[in-house]
């Protein structure tokens, strides 16, 4: 077994970062480029944004498995999309579209309003939340706007013109770029505490059936010992987030100006799950991860070590502005559910929010409206109700609210802080 997870020896043993990327991606068919904007040495598998049901939400050349229900193509390649298994934050109401137009139209404002403004959907699915979030700018900002959708899959009919399907996205984004439960899909490495207290990776094959290989080494061994030592007791596991932050820290370099976003659901140092938290998803139904193709496999990410590896690549080239609570940053308090992520001595590099307090930064309250409008406009009031159930949703602990946005500013100031 190696640190890459190819597969040893007879049986169809492989390392669960090469086994997700064939069940959900199948082979690339294009060298070892298989992930929208990861390149070089940050390649890794996967690409796609799905939210899990209940609000839970790479090595190449081998092709996804044809299980029960499964594809040859690959999981997330089948033509219904994300959207066909999973209900997301975009497919739960409008309102989400429409918060991220407003923070588009924020980081526009930090820009100075540049002549063209970038808006970078990583993970685009089908393209549903691009075109929702166009359709919800001012015309002012619709005009300067320059719209792009970045998946593997193959650009679904319909779509508008105006917004350029890509694999990987603009090299030099000037504007928002956001990414929408992708890094959870971006396949990892399962390590696992033998009887020895020592960590080895997990190997798994296409039905499923795991074993423990050799001792986690190398980069692996270094991420884990950084960011989620397993310990000592036998069966603790962990999901080593390398690719992730490798991932991060390459969408974050194609921000030459602007912001980026990650929205996952994540843990951070203080609260690893001690038995990590990999997962399949079969029609909206929690179930075994199987890696044969016929199901999501999912894990959530560590986005403490993502926001670092993203604030080392912003800094390389920006002097990032002051964030809350940081020295010569003048407004006082910070959102609830929210940190700032350090990793760079005294320079201040990401934020982590809850989606709660990033969506009320943005004007989603959840609020209902007040009974009296009931008599004066009952159509208005019918309206606001909706509206508000829908922003409670989006929004609530234990579900969709719960999820984390890790907000990397390059080159301007938080448009979220307070």
């Amino acid at each position: 077994m190696t640190g890459s997870g190819e597969a040893t020896g007879s049986g169809g043993w492989r390392g669960w970062r090469a086994a997700t990327q064939a069940a959900l991606y199948g082979a690339s068919g294009e060298g070892t480029t298989a992930t929208p904007g990861v390149t070089g040495a940050a390649n890794v598998a996967g690409v796609t944004g799905v939210t899990r049901p209940t609000g839970a939400t790479g090595a190449t050349g081998a092709t996804g498995g044809t299980g029960s229900g499964g594809s040859a193509q690959g999981f997330y390649r089948r033509p219904e999309g994300p959207a066909g298994h999973f209900r997301t934050s975009v497919h739960a109401s409008p309102l989400f579209a429409e918060a991220v137009a407003r923070l588009l139209c924020r980081v526009d404002e930090a820009l100075g309003r540049p002549e063209s403004l970038d808006f970078v959907d990583m993970a685009a699915g089908r393209g549903e939340l691009v075109a929702a979030v166009l359709a919800a700018l001012p015309a002012g900002v619709l005009s300067r706007t320059r719209a792009y959708a970045v998946e593997i899959a193959d650009r679904p009919e319909g779509l508008a013109h105006r917004i350029e399907w890509l694999r990987e996205p603009p090299s030099a984004v000037t504007g928002l770029l956001f990414a929408n439960e992708w890094l959870d899909n971006v396949p990892v490495e399962v390590a696992e505490v033998d009887s020895a207290g020592v960590a080895r990776l997990v190997l798994v094959r296409q039905d499923g059936t795991e074993r423990l290989g050799e001792p986690v080494s190398g980069a692996d061994a270094d991420w884990l010992g950084r960011w989620w030592p397993p310990g000592g007791e036998e069966g603790l596991r962990a999901e080593i987030g390398l690719p992730r932050d490798l991932a991060w820290a390459s969408a974050v370099a194609c921000v030459g100006r602007g912001l980026a976003v990650a929205v996952d659901y994540a843990h951070t140092a203080d609260a690893r799950p001690p038995y990590g938290t990999l997962t399949g998803f079969r029609d909206g139904r929690e179930t075994a991860p199987v890696p044969d193709g016929s199901c999501d496999i999912t894990a959530h990410v560590a986005l403490d070590a993502c926001a670092e590896a993203g604030a080392r690549t912003a800094a390389l080239t920006h002097a990032p502005h002051p964030l809350p609570g940081s020295p010569g940053h003048s407004a006082t308090g910070t959102h609830s559910g929210s940190r700032t992520i350090t990793g760079l001595g005294t320079r201040p590099g990401a934020r982590l929010l809850t989606q709660r307090a990033a969506l009320r930064a943005l004007g989603l309250t959840g609020t209902r409206p007040p009974l009296a409008l009931a008599s004066t406009d009952p159509a208005a009031y019918v309206r606001a109700l909706v509206n508000a159930g829908a922003a409670g949703e989006l929004t609530a602990p234990g579900g969709l609210g719960d999820f984390g946005w890790l907000v990397q500013p390059v080159g301007i100031p938080d448009p979220l802080a307070p």
